[in-house]
C-alpha cells in the first residue's frame, strides 16, 4: 500500500493514484492532510494505520520557499517554511515511530539539501530548516537504531525537473544572458560534475535506502548524502549517492527500482508533497504551496 500527501486537484491525485496501482499491482491512496497541522498529520496516520495496517516506511519530503533578506523576510513566510519543512517530518515521525519500534523495522528518508550543510544568502527560513531536518534525522537514527530502524537524510543540490526548467526560463529573462549560460553559471556553478541530478536518480538512491537488508557498509542507523553540490563535509560523496530534493510522486511511475526492490511483506508507504523550489528570478517572488509530482 501506498500513501501519498500533497496538494493536488482531485482528477490529477486520482489519475496518479492509478497510474501508479496499475503500474506496480499495489493499492495507492491520496490523502491531502495538511502538513502544517500537526493533528491533521496525527489524524491521517491513524487513519491510514486503521485501514491498511501500520507504516514500514516513511519519506518526509514536503516543502516550501521564500527567498528575502532577512531583514525583509515576512514572519508568516518564517513561521510556514518552518512548520512545512521541519516540523511536518518531525510530526510525521512521531506519529509513525512507535508501531515501527513494536514491530522491529522501519525505514525514514528525509529529503534534506544542501542548504542542510550550507548556507546561501536570502534563503534563511529554508537553511534553517533544512539544518534542522538534517539534526533530527541524526537524533531519530540515534534513538531508534536498536529497533531495527534506520533514518537516513538526503543532501541534494539541483535537479532537472519542470519546476527547475521553468526557473531557468525565468533567469534567461532577468539576466539577458544566454539558456546554456544561465545553467551553468547559475544553476551548476556549485554542482562539481556540472550537470543536474535526475528523478530517477533521486527515486534509486532513496528506494535503495528503504530496503531491508542493505550492506554492512550501509547498515547504519543515520547517513547525510550530499550530493550534485560542494559543501563544507569534510569527504566527497561518490556519484552513486546523488540524490535531491525534488522527489516527485511520478518517480514511483518512472523509476525500474521500483520493480520492488524493497523486500518489506505489503508495504505502507507515505511519500509526503514532492519538494517545492518555486523561486522566481526576483526576490521574494516565490509560490508558496506544496506541489504533488
Amino acid at each position: 500500500m501506498i500513501v501519498l500527501n500533497g496538494i493536488a486537484e482531485p482528477i490529477e491525485a486520482e489519475n496518479l493514484c492509478h497510474v501508479l496501482g496499475a503500474s506496480y499491482d499495489v493499492p495507492v491512496l491520496f490523502d491531502s492532510a495538511d502538513m502544517s497541522n500537526p493533528a491533521s498529520i496525527r489524524d491521517m496516520v491513524e487513519r491510514v494505520g486503521r485501514s491498511f495496517g501500520a507504516v514500514d516506511i516513511l519519506v518526509n519530503n514536503a516543502g516550501i520557499q521564500h527567498v528575502a533578506p532577512v531583514d525583509e523576510f515576512p514572519e508568516g513566510k518564517w513561521d510556514a517554511i518552518l512548520a512545512i519543512n521541519l516540523s511536518a517530518a518531525f510530526h510525521m515521525t512521531k506519529a509513525v515511530l512507535p508501531e515501527m519500534k513494536r514491530r522491529g523495522f522501519g525505514r525514514i528518508v528525509n529529503i534534506a539539501s544542501a542548504h542542510g550543510l550550507i548556507g546561501s544568502p536570502f534563503k534563511s527560513a529554508y537553511v534553517a530548516a533544512k539544518h534542522g531536518i538534517v539534526g533530527l534525522t541524526k537524533v531519530v537514527a540515534l534513538e531508534a537504531a536498536e529497533f531495527g530502524i534506520t533514518c537516513n537524510a538526503v543532501c541534494p543540490g539541483y535537479v532537472w525537473t519542470p519546476l527547475v526548467e521553468s526557473q531557468v526560463d525565468g533567469q534567461v529573462k532577468a539576466h539577458g544572458i544566454s539558456r546554456d549560460e544561465v545553467i551553468r553559471k547559475v544553476f551548476l556553478a556549485e554542482q562539481p560534475t556540472k550537470r543536474f541530478v535526475t528523478i530517477e536518480e533521486v527515486a534509486g538512491t532513496t528506494v535503495f535506502l528503504c530496503r531491508r537488508l542493505l550492506p554492512p557498509s550501509l547498515a547504519l542507523p543515520c547517513q547525510s548524502m550530499a550530493a550534485g553540490r560542494r559543501t563544507d563535509m569534510a569527504a566527497p560523496v561518490p556519484e552513486n549517492n546523488w540524490c535531491n530534493a525534488a522527489l516527485a510522486a511520478r518517480v514511483w511511475d518512472r523509476s525500474p527500482a521500483l520493480a520492488w526492490l524493497l523486500d518489506v511483506p505489503s508495504p505502507a508507504v507515505f511519500h509526503d508533497a514532492a519538494e517545492q523550489r518555486n523561486c522566481s528570478h526576483e526576490r521574494g517572488e516565490t509560490q508558496d504551496g506544496r506541489h504533488l509530482g
